[in-house]
């Protein structure tokens, strides 16, 4: 459910695209002090650009550090390093990744996620105790979501993206200090908490209906028992329109934010970057069968 949120190349700066790379590594830099290596490989997107929107609201300009890496180790990467956004991303980054492999283990018997949640349960011991209320949060909003699931009640899109959505919404606006902010940073992560969770049923639909998995879309839009080909050609005007009406409000709220740095890096993403992904995820769709 992870990794959409990018920015679009193309129209943005290369200064810009470098300090996105800076904070992506120092994230990964990041998770490695606070957790250790192995939660590295669950590093995603996302959590970068949570980690460059709460950064943008402090005053503290961003240390840098050149170094290699393991997976580059043939080129120097550019590290944002003490970062206290980076630090409450890799807490979000790990904390997000253990409790959704669990989902996979009981969607569909994955034992790589098996594995994985066995590898990562130790390292849930190390969230700081500053942010057990977080990741109690994360874990309640999260069993909601997976309780709406597996209901048999008739239940809307909406209603099925909310949980999600008030999850993503929390994590934004609770981050240290920003009460003057909170309501524009909780309206833009509910918005992109259901962007993120439409997007992600759309992406999976042709693969979760052939393999008789679970979708959000076709749990809550498919009445009719449609195949895959009618139930996609019959949505795709709906589905449009949601995602297009929740990135603008992401937009928006990201208008009414007291931004001291990092506007290039966010006004591309929210602008460009969710639009591009969109198509690109429209594209895959309708590349075969059209």
């Amino acid at each position: 459910m992870f990794g959409y949120v990018t920015p679009f190349k193309p129209e943005l700066k290369m200064k810009d695209y470098e300090k996105f790379k800076a904070y992506y590594c120092g994230l990964c830099l990041s998770i490695k002090k606070n957790y250790g290596n192995i939660p590295r490989l669950l590093i995603n997107y996302d959590m970068t650009f949570i980690a460059v929107l709460l950064d943008a609201l402090e005053d503290k300009p961003c240390d840098f550090i050149t170094a290699r890496c393991v997976v580059h180790p043939l080129k120097k990467r550019i590290f944002i390093t003490n970062n206290l956004a980076l630090d409450y991303a890799s807490f979000l980054n790990v904390a997000l990744a253990y409790y959704k492999l669990a989902d996979d283990i009981k969607d569909d018997k994955s034992l790589k996620a098996k594995l994985f949640t066995l590898l990562i349960k130790n390292y849930v011991h190390k969230f700081p105790d500053t942010l057990k209320s977080h990741s109690d949060f994360i874990k309640d909003r999260l069993k909601s979501l997976y309780i709406l699931e597996d209901a048999e009640d008739n239940v809307s899109i909406d209603e099925l993206s909310h949980p999600f959505a008030e999850l993503t919404a929390f994590i934004v606006s609770e981050y240290k200090g920003n009460n003057k902010e909170k309501d524009s940073l909780y309206n833009l992560g509910y918005n992109l908490g259901k962007w993120i969770y439409i997007i992600d049923a759309f992406d999976d639909l042709e693969e979760d209906m052939r393999d008789g998995k679970f979708n959000a879309l076709c749990k809550t839009l498919n009445k009719d028992n449609l195949d895959f080909y009618q139930f996609r050609a019959s949505i795709k005007d709906r589905i449009d329109f949601l995602l297009v009406t929740s990135a603008r409000n992401c937009f928006d709220n990201l208008n009414k934010l007291s931004l001291r740095t990092n506007n290039d890096i966010l006004y591309n993403i929210l602008q460009d970057g969710l639009l591009g992904k969109m198509k690109s995820v429209f594209d895959k769709a309708y590349s075969k069968n059209k």
